[in-house]
């Protein structure tokens, strides 16, 4: 349930006549701008913003997450990987500096701004990725994982920043969920593509899995030219971006935040703006069930193929394969529950349904019999770890206000992540193949225990929003300002 303010934001289905309406709509009511031309300059943005940001986060995942196809491809034999907890020590190092970067990183994206810092960075793991193909032996890939971790640091919380910067409440869950479902779409062809680059195994004296990193750091680093020509500013100071809005075109966007939530315009920085947020308890709140969730999605990234060939028997081919279908169909799960969130302006519900998929596809995966059942169980798991991303993102979009707010939240929730990542590292274990039942277990305490913290963030917001009318309580500095519940 949502209580929405006297300046309530009209979601991107509206219709023109609901414009005729502006003391119902006046999130989209512009006197300088008729509704149509406003949907054009939001749909112009959409494709340059959400695309060339999610385009960039697909080749994120793809070289954060090609461990595992390289694994089975044989760097594991090459590199001694079954030695003591070497390949669980290469996942775990990538977070450590992934996770300490992430405040600085995300207020040097607002300082500096995106466009060449945010492509810089993704050019950068290119030259990583390439050079991890030439590893010689298990400790130079941990040497490139932990500078990849320290340059990732900066890219997935400032975009998340930068997009939560664009939208008004109730249109950034379907945004966030393009943008995830376009790294989805790299997931679910990492596994395709690093068995038709295994192929070229013995050409120039490099074994197959060593074209997996050389080929896709090129790939990266082509789509961190793109990310300098294409990636646009912050809103206020969108106009400055190549061929992109006017700066008439970039006012009303400021004007249309500012009707939403009143945090459009830039904020002058100062270390207390951006750490007096982390007195307020919801903000780890969020950041736990992202830490929840992140703990499912990195444990099924790392070690879905491992699963697939040593504990259902598939090959090497097949394994790589079928991760495919499970993250397409979470693709269209990610897309329909956002559609439903922005439509009907709930958040938790969100979360909790997906957290629920996840409760009824692990021990599928996990613990059942036959090959068939579990893969069926996969398909849940990933659907639901998979959509819950986006919906935590705009959980907590939805219900923070200010620059630096925002910036410190985003920063927050993404580091919590990257812990995550680090949990599902050190409880899927070697010695815990094929069944790995201490990260199965794992993972579905993180369900539960998101479902936990969304039942209490709901009384919360309820309740705050109940004082909020009755004139009792002001909500994130604003009379006007509601929870999304």
């Amino acid at each position: 349930m949502t209580y929405a303010s006297s300046e309530k934001a009209v979601d991107a289905d509206a219709t023109i006549e609901d414009i005729h309406q502006p003391a119902l709509n006046n999130v989209d009511y512009d006197e300088e701008y008729s509704y149509p031309e406003q949907r054009k300059i939001i749909h112009r943005i959409d494709r340059r913003l959400v695309t060339i940001t999610g385009l960039a986060y697909c080749v994120s995942l793809m070289d954060r997450t090609n461990l595992s196809m390289a694994a089975v491809a044989g760097m594991t034999k090459e590199l001694a990987l079954t030695v003591g907890d070497r390949y669980s020590v290469m996942v775990l190092i990538f977070f450590v500096p992934y996770v300490i970067f992430q405040p600085p990183m995300t207020v040097v994206t607002r300082k500096v701004g995106p466009t060449y810092f945010l492509g810089s960075i993704v050019i950068l793991w290119g030259a990583i990725l390439v050079g991890m193909g030439f590893a010689k032996n298990w400790k130079h890939m941990v040497a490139t994982r932990t500078l990849l971790g320290l340059l990732e640091a900066g890219y997935f919380p400032g975009c998340v920043y930068l997009l939560s910067s664009w939208y008004t409440r109730f249109d950034v869950q379907k945004r966030f969920s393009v943008f995830y479902l376009i790294g989805c779409v790299a997931s679910a062809l990492s596994g395709i593509l690093a068995y038709g680059l295994m192929q070229m195994h013995g050409l120039q004296g490099l074994s197959g899995w060593r074209w997996i990193f050389i080929m896709e750091g090129v790939i990266t680093g082509v789509i961190g030219i793109l990310t300098i020509i294409f990636l646009v500013d912050f809103p206020d100071r969108a106009h400055k971006s190549w061929r992109f809005l006017s700066e008439k075109e970039a006012a009303f966007i400021v004007r249309r935040i500012n009707r939403d939530r009143s945090d459009g315009d830039e904020e002058p920085f100062s270390y207390k703006r951006f750490l007096t947020p982390a007195l307020d308890p919801k903000i780890w709140a969020f950041a736990m069930v992202f830490f929840c969730t992140t703990t499912v999605t990195y444990a099924i990234a790392y070690f879905l193929p491992i699963i697939l060939q040593n504990g259902m028997g598939f090959s090497v081919a097949a394994s790589q394969c079928l991760v495919a279908p499970p993250f397409g169909m979470a693709g269209i799960v990610m897309y329909a529950t956002a559609w439903v969130g922005d439509k009907f302006r709930v958040r938790g519900a969100i979360v909790v349904f997906n957290s629920l998929l996840c409760i009824i596809g692990l021990p599928m995966m996990g613990f059942a019999k036959g090959n068939a059942v579990r893969y069926v169980g996969v398909f849940f798991a990933v659907c639901g770890a998979n959509s819950n991303i986006p919906a935590c993102m705009a959980y907590q979009a939805n219900n923070v206000r200010g620059q630096w707010t925002r910036a410190f939240s985003s920063a927050t929730l993404v580091g919590f992540g990257g812990i995550g990542g680090i949990v599902s590292s050190l409880v899927f274990r070697a010695q815990d193949a094929p069944g790995y039942r201490p990260g199965m277990w794992t993972t579905i305490a993180c369900n539960i225990l998101t479902l936990v913290i969304v039942f209490f963030l709901s009384l919360w917001f309820r309740h705050c929003n109940k004082q909020a009318n009755a004139g009792k309580r002001v909500i994130e500095g604003s009379p006007d300002f509601r929870y999304t519940i």
